[in-house]
């Protein structure tokens, strides 16, 4: 039997095609199996393919990149959201996907951006591991771990723009990856977001990073709204805000191209 899957390419946190950060949304009926994702998302080879189905009034997500299953995605959620506000009649403003990271919420904003509705994510602080300043070429001013990243702090934004990371050695990290941040010159802070061990050695924008870069800012700048923005050749920017235990982040949208994938079972 052949399936017919909906696939398109959006990009998120921009307003402008061929930066923010890609994903493939495959818009299902059902769920497939792991293996078919898996190789869906490995063809795909972005950083992230996003696959979402019917569920009842919410719809389940879960997402690749070319080589393993993540818990969390901002991008490709914001991604997802815009294709089913586009494609399909929701009937309504917000969406609730049902993820490995427990109910996670999109709403359409009257000015078109899209808003994340995400847990905050909890760190504590840590030594910095060895070697990691030497990897990085630049001293760390800080170094915390949330649930699957570590983060570190160093000095300015021209440091940040200018690091070429030994990225063999953030592989062996015990964490999904490593995210960098400073304070900003233009906006509250800066980040890049290095993830090898997932396949991805630096991924444009990262939306799930901002669960830990916002509480983290918020305790250092006393403050509740940023502008974020992430550092990558391709870049973005991201509007976020703590709301108790949920960081909220907002972002616009892009859609590139649509098309149909053809699977075999």
């Amino acid at each position: 039997m052949v399936f017919k899957i909906p696939i398109y390419q959006v990009d998120a946190f921009t307003s402008t095609p061929f930066s923010g950060n890609p994903a493939a949304i495959c818009l299902m009926d059902m769920e497939l199996p792991d293996s078919i994702l898996q190789s869906i998302a490995s063809e795909n080879n972005l950083a992230e393919t996003a696959f979402i189905w019917p569920q009842g009034d919410r719809y389940k997500i879960r997402w690749f990149t070319p080589s393993v299953e993540v818990d969390l995605c901002g991008h490709a959620t914001l991604a997802s959201a815009h294709v089913l506000f586009t494609q399909k009649d929701i009937g309504s403003r917000t969406i609730c996907f049902d993820s490995r990271s427990g109910l996670l919420f999109v709403e359409q904003n009257e000015d078109g951006l899209l808003t994340l509705d995400f847990p905050v994510d909890l760190f504590q602080s840590l030594p910095i591991p060895d070697g990691l300043e030497a990897a990085l070429g630049t001293d760390i001013l800080d170094c915390v771990k949330g649930k699957s990243d570590y983060l570190v702090r160093i000095k300015d934004q021209n440091t940040l723009q200018n690091i070429q990371p030994n990225l063999s050695l953030i592989k062996t990290l015990p964490a999904r990856g490593l995210i960098v941040t400073a304070p900003g010159d233009h906006c509250d802070f800066v980040s890049r977001c290095f993830f090898p061990q997932s396949g991805i050695d630096e991924d444009p924008v990262t939306g799930s990073a901002h669960t830990t870069l916002t509480p983290y800012w918020a305790d250092i700048l006393k403050k509740r709204y940023f502008v974020a923005k992430q550092l990558s050749a391709r870049g973005g920017t991201l509007n976020c805000e703590m709301s108790a235990d949920r960081v909220l982040i907002s972002g616009n949208v892009v859609l590139f191209l649509e098309g149909t994938i053809f699977v075999s079972l």
